[in-house]
């Protein structure tokens, strides 16, 4: 009989943590789901406004970046004794558009205690998707997903227990409010203004998501969840969004003539700045898509992470096959690219015995990752065989891959261009010793396994580390009557000791 300490059901089921990033509110969310359930423990939203804080030259201004620091320690607060296997972090369209993103993220994570992911815009539907259907009654027929957020309106279109189509469009609440309500005036030509520029955005998912593809539309989050709170307390609907109530919303913004003056019943302050460009992308997206009524659902990007947390722990913590949507991604980017599947099993095989010497201790998640770089790392072939490490590492980065990170795509990427050539180009991942061991491992299953065959005598073959040292060790007459891969090994010496970093040590000739 299991014992529910070791049951990997059992110890994914305690508390998860998922925080939100987004261009107006950073979100905490903790949870359990246990037996196809979820039960919320707190949830934490302050209005930040990160995406407000974007410059002329797409910069993030450092009075915003304090905001979303200062939100952040309060959160690490709340997460203090959180394993950090038990905590996922995302960050949405504000950070994909930032350009110093990188100075922002560096001084978030410190604050945070938590690395931070940041997701494509089709990620970002796709975890909307997973939340939205986890706390939703499964009902019959087709569904279009909206979530309207800050800086960007994600729209997903079903099937069943996956999306069919996802799209992500650069249009949303604070993005229009800034260019076109930043005066504090509601005017009919600054409403027009808005409507135009949603519309040119979202014009070009009219064929995939046209009315008569999808039976119901749910709203998720944000801008939809503040309308159906005034609805619902005006009396005009229970909550449902239609294209007649919101003509009311915006004929009560167009008499209130400014944002100061507007009183809406139900309607947040925070919100109240906002409702400019709120109104004029959801009343965009009903009227160009068809929509007749619009369901507000409770789900949201928040409950996708924290079901795909749950997911990944089961995987990471089971002896036997759990899913993991990223493995699924693999297989399909391996496919895609006619990727030689015996090669790549063989290269994951002695990768994942030389971490083990090298790294008992790394985490589950460091782990995976080197497995799906030696999975994909021939996947650059597809283009050309010369500098195919340089192509791979192109495609995967810029790839979409369900369940992969922006963050985590370039990692693996990085991993693919250092999986062979100089190490120069690796100089700031390098100094990561953990990344540093993973491009060590990587690099010596290539070009252990050459031949396109199992490495010759792969089991007599010794590894031992010291340090920031790793000592190989063979048996009497292995170098002698394997003198190609000695070869290459005495090059890889080389590479290494050039770079200043690891060590390889290889036994002296006899």
């Amino acid at each position: 009989m299991t014992s529910r300490k070791s049951d990997p059901a059992a110890q994914a089921a305690g508390p998860l943590a998922a925080v939100d990033l987004g261009s107006n509110s950073f979100r905490l969310e903790i949870g359990q789901l246990q037996d196809g359930h979820y039960r919320r423990i707190d949830y934490l939203k302050e209005t930040v406004r990160l995406g407000a804080g974007l410059d002329d030259r797409s910069r993030l201004t450092e009075r915003a970046m304090r905001q979303g620091l200062a939100c952040l320690a309060r959160f690490a607060e709340r997460l203090r004794g959180f394993a950090p296997h038990r905590v996922r972090v995302v960050a949405t369209q504000t950070l994909r558009e930032a350009v110093n993103r990188e100075e922002f993220l560096e001084r978030a994570e410190a604050v945070l205690g938590q690395p931070i992911e940041v997701i494509s815009g089709r990620e970002e539907g796709r975890l909307i998707y997973t939340g939205v259907t986890a706390l939703l009654p499964h009902a019959p027929g087709r569904c279009l997903v909206i979530d309207i957020g800050g800086r960007s309106t994600e729209m997903i279109l079903d099937d069943g227990p996956a999306p069919l189509v996802v799209e992500s469009f650069r249009t949303g609440s604070v993005s229009l409010s800034l260019r076109y309500f930043g005066d504090g005036r509601l005017t009919p030509a600054a409403f027009r203004a808005a409507q135009i520029a949603a519309g040119a955005e979202l014009e070009e998912g009219l064929p995939t998501f046209a009315a008569g593809r999808w039976q119901r539309a749910l709203g998720s989050s944000g801008t939809v969840a503040a309308v159906a709170q005034v609805l619902a307390a005006t009396g005009l609907t229970d909550g449902t969004i239609t294209p007649a109530a919101l003509r009311w919303c915006i004929e009560q913004c167009l008499q209130a003539r400014r944002v100061d003056a507007l009183h809406l019943p139900g309607l947040k302050e925070e919100r109240r700045v906002l409702i400019g460009g709120g109104l004029s992308v959801l009343y965009t997206v009903l009227m160009q898509f068809g929509i007749e009524s619009l369901h507000p659902v409770r789900g949201a990007l928040r409950h996708g992470v924290l079901v795909e947390l749950h997911q990944r722990l089961l995987a990471a913590q089971a002896s036997r096959a759990v899913h993991d949507v990223r493995d699924a991604s693999v297989r399909q980017l391996q496919r895609r690219f006619h990727v030689d599947l015996a090669q790549a099993e063989r290269v994951q095989q002695v990768a994942r015995a030389l971490y083990e010497r090298v790294e008992p201790d790394a985490p589950p998640e460091t782990r995976r990752e080197l497995q799906w770089a030696a999975a994909l790392h021939e996947v650059g072939m597809s283009v050309s065989h010369h500098q195919y490490h340089r192509h791979g590492a192109y495609l995967v980065g810029h790839a979409d891959a369900p369940g992969f990170s922006q963050s985590q795509q370039r990692r693996l990427a990085t991993l693919l261009l250092g999986q062979r050539g100089g190490l120069g180009k690796l100089r700031d991942t390098l100094h990561d010793e953990r990344a540093a061991w993973q491009v060590l491992c990587l690099r010596l299953a290539v070009l252990l396994c050459h031949g396109r065959t199992m490495p010759p005598r792969f089991d007599a073959l010794r590894v031992q580390r010291q340090g920031r040292e790793v000592r190989l060790h063979w048996p009497p007459g292995w170098a002698d009557a394997h003198p190609r891969t000695l070869y290459l090994l005495q090059e890889e010496q080389a590479a290494w000791q050039r770079s200043g970093r690891l060590r390889l040590v290889l036994p002296r000739a006899n």
